[in-house]
């Protein structure tokens, strides 16, 4: 009786040890989720690539000095990382973890399991380990929302924007048209229409449906608090906002925009023409500087600087002060 006890002991203890390994297994491959009300990025950073992100006190970039790869910082630019040697854009943050749209490995690569298959888009750990490709499709604009990644893509046979939960499961088309997903807030992505007008719509997240919000004609809307800044298509792309409560129009420039971006109190924008400069203004259209001579895009915004790069000029990062009209190169090198 003796030694079938002890057999019946061992059997006992192999299977709960097996039975704790395969739980360890299935928890450390699970996804955790967001909590609700989760935006990967701002509306206007994503309308310019989303080179910059920030989130949670931290700046994740695509570091073009050091050929677009994923870096992090501080929001002062303190204590720089490199995360990934990838060339990135449409950088995401939300819960535990980073989403990006990869072009491949950068002129400098660092490290075993940095070099990935061209064009994918991909999540990863917030320190950059962990790395998952989501999706090879060609990702044209990108938002997280909750615990949905909402991707507007170009696949061959023409532009197709759905949903896929952050674990990669549930992917749902929702359309097959150009509908970008950049402006979100509260569950809900605001976005102009691209196909019959440039109407301002809703698509709520929770339910998929679509709803008309205001017949103006707009492009590139960001919304920031009771005010959807946009670019007026019909009156040369000059800048405006519309006020939700109030149902009214301000214009903020006649200046014909290229692009623009909204943050704090401060918008900055392009205009375009023989005497193009990048310019900044509160976000009523007063107190407006000049900031840079010449073409520039790409305006992007964290807490305490804007980034932009010269028109045509991939390499070349210029940040500035918020609210300052002084610029310079901004060349981030790796802290050792």
């Amino acid at each position: 009786m003796r030694k079938e006890f002890k057999i019946v002991i061992i059997s006992i203890v192999i299977v709960l040890v097996l039975a704790a390994a395969g739980a360890g297994a299935y928890f450390a491959g699970r996804i955790k989720m967001n909590p609700e009300g989760t935006v990967g990025n701002t509306a206007g950073n994503l309308n310019n690539s989303g080179l910059f992100c920030e989130y949670d006190g931290k700046v994740y970039f695509s570091n073009t000095f050091e050929g677009g790869s994923l870096f992090v910082m501080n929001p002062d630019e303190t204590e720089l990382k490199r995360l990934k040697s990838l060339n990135v854009r449409n950088i995401l943050a939300g819960g535990s973890y980073l989403y990006y749209f990869q072009l491949g490995s950068s002129s400098s690569t660092s490290g075993p399991g940095q070099i990935q298959g061209i064009r994918s888009f991909d999540r990863c750990q917030l320190d950059g380990s962990k790395s998952t490709s989501l999706t090879r499709d060609i990702v044209v604009s990108g938002q997280l929302v909750d615990n949905y990644l909402y991707l507007l893509t170009a696949p061959s046979s023409g532009p197709l924007f759905y949903k896929m939960k952050i674990d990669k499961k549930d992917k749902t088309t929702l359309a097959e048209y150009n509908l970008n997903p950049a402006c979100a807030e509260n569950g809900v992505i605001y976005y102009n229409n691209t196909q019959n007008n440039h109407y301002l719509y809703a698509l709520n997240t929770k339910t998929e449906g679509t709803s008309e919000i205001w017949r103006g004609n707009l492009w590139n809307p960001v919304k920031q608090g009771d005010y959807i800044y946009y670019m007026d298509v019909a009156n040369n792309y000059r800048l405006c906002r519309y006020s939700l409560s109030q149902d009214a129009i301000e214009v903020l420039t006649h200046d014909r925009v290229d692009c623009f971006n909204v943050g704090g109190n401060y918008i900055y924008y392009q205009k375009n023409g023989t005497d193009a400069q990048l310019k900044c203004m509160q976000t009523d259209g007063s107190n407006v500087i000049v900031i840079a001579e010449g073409n520039y895009t790409h305006i992007n915004m964290t807490s305490r600087y804007v980034y932009f790069q010269p028109f045509g000029d991939d390499t070349t990062m210029y940040h500035s002060p918020l609210g300052s009209s002084y610029y310079e190169s901004f060349r981030a090198a790796e802290n050792f």
